[in-house]
C-alpha cells in the first residue's frame, strides 16, 4: 500500500461499471455468465467482454457481431432492471461521499479527499467500494484515483476490467504520457487520424509540440484543452446538485427500414417522454435536438431554438420540421435510430405565460396548452404512462427505447 501521496491535495475516485448493460443480464440470468453477450438484437447496445473478445463493439449491426462471434447470445434490453440497479450502485457512491457528480447512468466522479482521517487511505476507500458494489450489487466496476477528474477516468478505463488502479502524483507523467493519443478527453476517431497522420500517436508527443502548433492541428479551442490535459492541467472540482443542462431521450430502430410515418410517431412518442419529465422536473426549455443514426453508422444532428417552454405540442411541432429536412438523407441510407434532447433547461417559474383571449384560465393567464398537459400528466401519473396515448401511436411497435445520459441520482429532470 502507497501512503500519504495525496496528503496535501485532492483525491478523485472515477468509479465506472463494466459492461454495464450485459453485466446485468449476466447477473441475473446465470446460464449466461462467461459467455458471449450482447444486448440488442438488430443493433448491439451493449456486449460482454467474451464477446468483446471477439471484436463485438456497440453500435454493431447485429448480422456484423454474430459473424464475428458465431456463438454470441443477444438478449433484449430491459432499461428498467439497469435503471434499478444504477439507482442502488449509485445509493453506495453517495455512502462513500457526499460529494458525487453523476456523469452517466453507470459512473461517476467522487471526491474522497476529506475522508482520510475519518475513513483511511483513498485506496482503501476505493477497495470497499468496489466490494460493496459486487456485494450488495452483484456487479463488477472499475476504480480509478487520481489527482484530477481526467486522470482518475483514464485510470479506471485502463484498469478494466474490473480493476482498481492509482496514479500518484509524482507519477502522473510517467503514466499519462507512453498512452495512445486517443485517450485524452476529445480526441476521437476524426482527431486521432489527423494527429496520428502528423506523427503524433501518444500523449506524450501531443505534449512535447508548442500550443499554438497543436492549434494549428484541431483548431483554436481544442489544441488549448489538448494541451492542458497532456500537461496535467485539469482544475475542474467534483460539482455535487448541479441541475442538468439537458434531457433527452432515443429509440434503437434496427435494421429494418422505417417508414416517415413511422419515424413521425417514435418521434411523437420520444417527445411526449421528454415533455413529461421536464415538466415533472419544473423545468422548460430553449432548444430540440434531433439526433440521427444510419445504416452505414454515419450520423446526423439538426437542432432549432424556440421560445423558452415546456409544452408538448409546441416540441412536437419543431421536431417534425426538423424530421422533414432530414428525411432525404433517412431515405438514402435508413435510419437505425432516433433521439431527441431539450436543452436550455431554466426553472419553469421563469416560463413567460401567454393571455389567452379566447381561454377564461385562472387570472387569464393559464394557456390550454398548459392546461391539457397538465391534465394528462396526472392522469399518466395515477394510471400509468399507457393509460392516454396519441392516435399516432396506436398499433405503432414503439421500438427499442434507450436512456440517454440519464441522471440517476435524481427522480426529476
Amino acid at each position: 500500500m502507497i501512503e500519504h501521496v495525496f496528503d496535501h491535495g485532492r483525491v478523485i475516485l472515477h468509479a465506472d461499471l463494466d459492461s454495464f448493460y450485459a453485466s446485468v443480464e449476466q447477473r441475473d440470468d446465470p446460464s449466461l455468465r462467461g459467455r458471449p453477450v450482447a444486448v440488442g438484437a438488430g443493433v448491439v447496445l451493449a456486449a460482454s467482454y467474451e464477446a468483446k473478445a471477439y471484436g463485438v463493439r456497440t453500435p454493431m449491426s447485429g448480422g456484423e457481431a454474430r459473424r464475428l462471434c458465431p456463438g454470441l447470445i443477444t438478449v433484449p434490453p430491459r432499461f428498467s432492471a439497469y435503471v434499478e440497479a444504477s439507482r442502488r450502485v449509485f445509493d453506495v457512491f453517495r455512502d462513500t461521499t457526499p460529494l458525487v457528480e453523476g456523469i452517466s447512468i453507470d459512473e461517476a466522479f467522487l471526491d474522497v479527499g476529506g475522508l482520510r482521517r475519518l475513513v483511511g487511505d483513498p485506496v482503501d476507500i476505493a477497495a470497499a467500494l468496489r466490494l460493496r458494489v459486487r456485494a450488495e450489487v452483484g456487479l463488477p466496476i472499475s476504480v480509478g484515483v487520481a489527482r484530477t477528474k481526467y486522470l482518475a477516468k483514464v485510470a479506471s478505463a485502463v484498469s478494466k476490467p474490473d480493476g482498481l488502479l492509482l496514479v500518484e502524483p509524482e507519477r502522473e507523467q510517467e503514466f499519462l504520457h507512453p498512452l495512445p493519443v486517443e485517450r485524452l478527453w476529445g480526441v476521437g476517431a476524426v482527431t486521432g487520424a489527423k494527429l496520428r497522420a502528423d506523427g503524433i500517436r501518444t500523449v506524450g508527443d501531443l505534449a512535447r509540440l508548442e500550443q499554438e502548433v497543436l492549434q494549428g492541428l484541431v483548431g483554436k479551442a481544442s489544441g488549448r484543452h489538448l494541451w492542458a490535459l497532456a500537461h496535467l492541467r485539469d482544475p475542474r472540482p467534483v460539482e455535487v446538485g448541479r441541475r442538468r443542462r439537458s434531457v433527452g431521450a432515443q429509440r434503437a430502430l434496427g435494421r429494418r427500414r422505417s417508414s416517415p410515418e413511422e419515424l413521425d410517431a417514435h418521434l411523437v412518442a420520444l417527445v411526449d417522454r421528454v415533455t413529461r419529465r421536464l415538466r415533472a422536473g419544473e423545468r422548460i426549455g430553449r432548444t430540440l435536438t434531433l439526433r440521427l443514426r444510419f445504416a452505414d453508422f454515419t450520423r446526423a444532428t439538426r437542432s432549432a431554438t424556440i421560445g423558452t417552454t415546456g409544452a408538448t405540442d409546441a416540441w412536437v411541432a419543431t421536431g417534425r420540421t426538423l424530421l422533414r429536412a432530414a428525411l432525404p438523407l433517412v431515405e438514402e441510407k435508413g435510419c437505425t435510430l432516433i433521439g431527441i434532447s431539450i436543452s436550455g433547461l431554466a426553472d419553469a417559474a421563469g416560463e413567460q405565460l401567454e393571455l389567452p383571449l379566447d381561454w377564461p384560465g385562472p387570472e387569464g393567464v393559464l394557456r390550454r396548452a398548459s392546461i391539457l398537459d397538465g391534465a394528462l400528466d396526472a392522469v399518466k401519473d395515477k394510471y400509468g404512462a399507457d393509460a392516454v396515448t396519441r392516435a399516432v401511436l396506436l398499433g405503432r411497435q414503439p421500438g427499442v427505447e434507450m436512456p440517454l445520459l440519464p441522471d440517476p441520482g435524481r427522480a426529476r429532470a
